[in-house]
């Protein structure tokens, strides 16, 4: 049996109201209790969100400075715990240790990051039109902020949101998702170590349906930082715009990974296998299209088929592991019904395409890396968001057809291309409709100093990380100031 935690509310662990609590296990073995977590009902989120509510005006008019200091400490603690939070983050989430170690130093960087904001907190000093007359522009914290987020980065996400929203001023209450509580409750119980004003973050562990639902209900909650599905989102989006509450949403993708006849081969295949299985797909970057021009189209696929069919798939604290489980039993169900659709659909199945079962398997969540080659727009594998170990080829016979080939889904969010034409490479930077685009890298692997977000379905317009990821959290004020002694009237003239 592992952990017992509760929620933490106002500086203190407490159960939840009903008593009721669930298990996180491990997805590689799923017979291993890595701990029981209170199971949050509305009154437990009342209880949260009125605690940061009482801590706002506070911690609002502490100094930036002041509270980037707590982030800096954060950062130096989860430095110096990398390697035991990475392990918990293996036997908690499933990825492969090395990825966990790169979760964690992305939360490292980020917490870091936005305690350097905490000084250079700006705004603007803007001239008047008229003498004697100054403007000056300041960020002010939107209020109460509700967090949510997935599974699948469980500190660097947390962390995408939390150090930002703190540093603004705001004060936070924090639902992770149901899978991972562990990590969220250790990643809070820092934030309780380095003496972390009671209030200013709070979580609440449950389920979307009933904790996250209350939540963005909540009257008192005055911004929504969600991360997750389309359908859920588009329901957030709607629930906040009745209310009137700031919302930002990080939503799904359909990213694509497309390679010209001029690409350095070796590393075209390389990034497509790390882009399509690292995290077993399970990335919001992940590459789940490859658009293959026809004239390299041959050499690639046998490429990548071998370099597949050499990936070790096991226990993600295994050495040489490079595929690690699936989070649980329905996302692995999901994950093989996509593998069917596409097979109805007309897709040719290159590799995989079965669950791994068997000694070392028996007890996972294990879907064996899976390409499909043959693959058209129209099919649902190449439209919709799979979230598993599936990529699939669909070739072209010119740069305006792969760039019109990304561009043909809802979903926006990372492109890559493979290429050293430049005409090509300015083209597809131009053209392509991606938050995010990246010219002979991966799409996946984005920095915390550069703001990361997605165009159509895949968000509304809000970007995370970045200077940018403070927009969210705050609103600009401006400020003028009159020192002539007299009445002035602008444009009156």
């Amino acid at each position: 049996m592992g952990q017992d935690f509760g929620n933490f509310i106002d500086g203190e662990w407490i159960g939840a109201a009903s008593g009721e609590t669930f298990e996180s296990r491990n997805p590689a073995d799923r017979n291993e209790v890595l701990g029981t977590f209170a199971k949050s009902g509305p009154g437990d989120v009342d209880r949260a969100v009125r605690a940061a509510a009482r801590a706002y005006p506070e911690w609002m008019s502490t100094p930036a400075p002041g509270r980037a200091d707590y982030l800096l400490r954060v950062g130096l603690i989860l430095e110096q715990r990398k390697e035991e939070l990475s392990e918990v983050m293996t036997r908690e989430m499933g990825k492969t240790l090395p990825e966990s170690r790169a979760d964690l130093q992305e939360g490292i960087d980020f917490a870091l990051y936005m305690a350097g904001e905490g000084r250079r907190f700006f705004g603007d000093t803007i001239p008047a039109e008229l003498p004697n007359k100054v403007y000056m522009t300041m960020r002010h914290p939107v209020g109460v902020a509700g967090l949510i987020t997935p599974w699948n980065f469980p500190i660097a996400i947390p962390l995408w949101k939390i150090a930002p929203a703190l540093v603004s001023g705001c004060t936070a209450v924090f639902k992770p998702a149901e899978d991972t509580p562990l990590c969220a409750a250790l990643l809070v119980d820092i934030f309780r170590e380095v003496g972390l004003p009671p209030g200013v973050l709070n979580l609440v562990n449950g389920f979307g349906e009933e904790t996250g639902a209350a939540l963005v209900d909540h009257p008192e909650v005055d911004a929504i930082s969600f991360t997750g599905s389309l359908d859920v989102g588009r329901m957030i989006n709607e629930k906040c715009a009745r209310s009137m509450k700031r919302c930002s949403l990080e939503l799904g993708s359909k990213n694509a990974l497309i390679v010209m006849p001029d690409a350095q081969l070796d590393l075209a295949v390389e990034s497509a296998a790390w882009g399509a299985f690292a995290t077993s797909g399970q990335r919001c970057t992940a590459t789940s299209r490859l658009i293959v021009h026809d004239d390299i189209r041959a050499p690639f696929t046998d490429a990548l088929l071998e370099r597949v069919g050499g990936m070790k798939v096991g226990n993600g604290l295994e050495s040489e592991v490079e595929l690690a489980p699936v989070i649980n039993e329905k996302q692995k169900d999901r994950v093989l019904e996509y593998i069917g659709v596409g097979k109805k659909e007309g897709a040719t199945l290159l590799a995989g395409g079965e669950e791994l079962t068997g000694d070392g398997y028996e007890n996972g969540y294990f879907v064996a890396p899976t390409v499909f080659d043959d693959m058209t727009p129209d099919m649902r594998i190449a439209k919709e968001e799979i979230f598993g170990p599936v990529t699939g080829i669909m070739r072209v016979e010119s740069v305006e057809e792969a760039i019109a080939a990304a561009n043909g889904v809802d979903f926006g969010l990372s492109c890559a291309i493979y290429t050293y034409d430049i005409t090509n490479v300015f083209r597809a930077v131009q053209q392509l409709e991606f938050g995010i685009v990246y010219v002979n890298a991966p799409t996946i692997g984005a920095e915390i100093q550069v703001p990361f977000g997605g165009m159509k379905n895949t968000g509304n317009g809000h970007r995370e990380a970045g200077p940018q990821a403070l927009d969210e959290f705050t609103e600009w004020k401006t400020v003028g100031i009159d020192f002539s002694g007299k009445l002035q009237r602008a444009q009156m003239r």
